[in-house]
């Protein structure tokens, strides 16, 4: 398979994910919705197509252990979306208010990740190994998740449909992120690929496209299980860096999935769920 149709394949798939990820929030509330819509499903794709691109154990290592990381910083990027809001005054107008908001939170991200990617780069030069990198993020990912879930907050289901317009624009976004993922893992670029392989294309469009057509209330009520869900998406990285080179892309990103799902996306949802008020 050529790289041109690995891009386009990983960039299909991923849209299509996407897209169903505001719909399991809208139909399933903040708490249920929050946890599936993390379940590992761009990054499969993504890390598919980075090894088929380069099958460079060393390469995909590096790659996928900045995974945890770029998680890590799409947990704080759902975290803002309830810390800018009261920031930004409510007299303008909403889709003023909305756009700031989303641009703020968008620059941060971006701030932190490029930070980010620079200290990653030092430090797997030095001492530390991509596998060991890639479990520190998973295990301040989860602390992260934790508590910010520990206070409950109202997570009703969304009364609204969301416009097929939202819904496309975020198949959209996240397709583009996931195909410049690809591009730059197999233009020799691992660091800036795993990052740019969860840029919060999808958290972005879903946040935006459930303020619009739901209001404050859903989407706020999703972001404590979905900082804490999506850490799903750290384990599978942390599992394909052993399971795919040493088993190929079908068997090995099925283990790292199944492990992603039985060590975080379970527990997780039915911990949640029992938190739940009764009623």
């Amino acid at each position: 398979m050529q790289s041109l149709e690995q891009i386009l394949l990983a960039s299909l798939f991923a849209g299509i994910v996407a897209i169903a990820v505001t719909v399991a929030i809208e139909r399933l509330g903040g708490v249920v919705g929050g946890v599936l819509a993390t379940v590992p499903s761009t990054i499969v794709p993504a890390a598919a197509f980075m090894w088929l691109g380069n099958p460079n154990a060393l390469a995909f290592a590096a790659a996928m252990a900045m995974v945890p990381f770029g998680v890590l910083l799409n947990a704080v990027f759902l975290w803002l979306w309830r810390v800018v809001p009261p920031l930004i005054p409510e007299t303008i107008s909403f889709k003023a208010r909305l756009a700031s908001i989303t641009v703020v939170n968008l620059l941060l991200w971006t701030i932190a990740a490029a930070l980010l990617t620079l200290a990653s780069a030092y430090l797997l030069k030095s001492w530390v190994s991509a596998l060991h990198l890639g479990i520190v993020g998973l295990v301040l990912g989860i602390i992260l998740g934790v508590v910010a879930s520990l206070k409950s907050q109202p997570a009703p289901k969304g009364e609204n449909k969301v416009g097929t317009l939202a819904l496309m624009l975020r198949g959209v976004g996240a397709a583009l992120a996931i195909g410049c993922a690809v591009w730059l893992a197999q233009n020799g670029s691992p660091l800036i690929a795993g990052i740019a392989s969860v840029f919060p294309a999808i958290f972005t469009t879903s946040m935006v496209a459930l303020w619009i057509s739901q209001g404050q209330a859903v989407p706020s009520g999703a972001i404590g299980p979905m900082m804490l869900g999506v850490t799903s998406v750290s384990t599978y990285a942390v599992l394909a860096i052993m399971t795919v080179p040493a088993h190929g892309v079908i068997l090995g990103s099925g283990l790292a999935w199944i492990g992603a799902v039985l060590i975080i996306t379970l527990p997780c949802s039915y911990w949640l769920s029992s938190r739940q008020p009764a009623g």
